[in-house]
């Protein structure tokens, strides 16, 4: 009888992209490393053709699938729960073709978004999508609908995907949507798969929606001396119609930590000022004009509704250190202590509320819990810190937290994920919290395009 290296090899001839011994822990797990699987086999696919051949095989035996690109998911979506094969797509990165006339780029799923954006805005062009994570795929950040500061103007991943080509769970090659801006030719089937986490088809080539690059880029930050005035602001410059590219909340003790980590400081407020107790960073883009006018009716709107201080940052290097700040927030939490991260969503209205909350439910558990996010979109950011606790400790009052997190989250009209996913990680709290209709229509949908249950079946929505 054949070894499963054997038959694998009948279909990647590169014996180098097939292993079967001694797997590297990084393929077992997600980013974060703490949850472990196991498998019986990594291959590195860089065909359409191999994607198609292995998992034709698999179905036929009925070997667990889990397909990864960059391994920068956080909830477990790439850590293998069954054993069986692990699908890496990463060496499929290339562009495929730019097609300027549709406004498209085709790509293979395994481009990081960095080198897709780069290559995009060195021709003229602007892919909007931008979670904080420039090393992740496209082919991770559409299957988790991956959204990011600028979603509060551009929208998230799905509104930038025009077409997929997949392979189904029995190896079929087949695509769905076209360079077409309008498409209601049938049921939209790539719609299933845009944030299914993997778990109906594995993407294999992806046709991507374009816009032209903006003429100018200019970011504002702005001191409040508390936050429920910072978020009540962004709301009065959203019905003002001022287009925010992004709109990003920092209290001032999550911003000292940032400062810290990257050695970069933050302005003091103007003399006679209070000391600012909480930020929003804002960016506007189009021509230099229309820039200019967002900003200064902005400066109105905000000195008006209660802000300290409005500084327009428009020396490039000045305004990358302010976001650099920003975007280090999360490793300056990991630089001290293991941390579960958050990523639940709110109402807009209720983004101030919520972190009241959090901060109470910090200071009545002793769970310290680092938050922020992006106002625009009521994404909510949330580092849950270890500390010194032991394993056993850490579990059962991580548990007891997010159960009280993601409950008060649907009170309020909130969901557990905006752009992270569900994985493995948040699997018992989305049953707890969703009508049992919804997850059986889901779990339908699983059975018909993948009635063997070969891909990602342990993670998201499935019982």
């Amino acid at each position: 009888m054949a070894t499963l290296r054997e038959d694998l090899s009948r279909i990647i001839p590169d014996p180098e992209r097939i292993i079967t011994d001694n797997i590297d822990r990084k393929y077992l797990s997600d980013q974060l490393g703490r949850k472990q699987g196991h498998a019986e086999a990594l291959v590195f696919t860089i065909s359409t053709e191999e994607v198609s051949g292995v998992l034709q095989y698999a179905y036929a035996h009925g070997i667990a699938v889990t397909p990864r690109g960059a391994g920068t998911n956080l909830v477990g979506s790439t850590v293998p729960q069954k054993g069986g094969i692990i699908l890496d797509l990463s060496r499929m990165n290339r562009i495929l073709e730019l097609d300027e006339d549709t406004f498209t780029v085709t790509v293979e799923p395994g481009i990081l978004l960095r080198d897709l954006q780069a290559f995009v805005e060195s021709k003229g062009f602007f892919y909007p999508p931008d979670p904080g994570e420039k090393e992740a795929s496209i082919g991770g950040n559409i299957s988790t609908n991956a959204g990011g500061m600028r979603a509060v103007k551009y929208g998230v991943t799905r509104d930038y995907v025009r077409g997929l080509e997949l392979v189904t769970a029995d190896g079929t090659v087949m695509t769905v949507g076209t360079k077409n801006v309008k498409d209601t030719t049938g049921l939209p089937l790539k719609h299933l798969v845009i944030g299914a986490e993997g778990t109906l088809a594995v993407i294999t080539k992806c046709i991507l929606r374009l816009i032209p690059k903006p003429e100018t880029t200019v970011s504002v930050l702005v001191s409040f001396s508390d936050l429920k005035t910072g978020i009540g602001s962004v709301i009065r410059i959203l019905r003002a119609n001022a287009d925010p590219v992004a709109v990003e909340f920092m209290e001032r003790n999550v911003v000292a930590l940032g400062e810290s980590y990257a050695g970069i400081k933050y302005p003091e407020t103007p003399n006679g000022a209070k000391p600012a107790e909480s930020y929003i960073l804002l960016s506007f883009d189009g021509s230099s004009e229309d820039v200019a006018q967002k900003v200064e009716r902005v400066r109105r709107l905000a000195l008006e509704n209660g802000a300290l201080d409005y500084l327009p940052l428009w020396d490039p290097q000045q305004a990358a250190e302010i976001w650099a700040v920003r975007g280090a927030l999360v490793k300056a939490v990991e630089a001290v202590s293991e941390q579960e991260p958050i990523d639940l969503v709110v109402p807009i209205d209720r983004s101030e509320e919520f972190i009241r909350f959090v901060n109470e439910l910090s200071a009545r558990t002793g769970m310290q819990m680092i938050s922020f996010g992006h106002a625009g979109d009521g994404n909510v950011h949330l580092c849950v810190v270890r500390g010194d606790r032991d394993e056993e400790t850490w579990e059962r009052e991580l548990d007891a937290n997010l159960t009280e997190l993601y409950s008060r989250t649907y009170e309020i009209g909130g969901l557990i994920s905006g752009e992270h996913g569900l994985g493995i990680a948040k699997r018992k709290y989305f049953f707890k919290e969703t009508a049992a209709a919804n997850v059986a229509w889901m779990n339908r949908i699983k059975d018909a395009l993948d009635p063997r249950h070969i891909l990602n079946d342990r993670i998201s929505y499935i019982r």
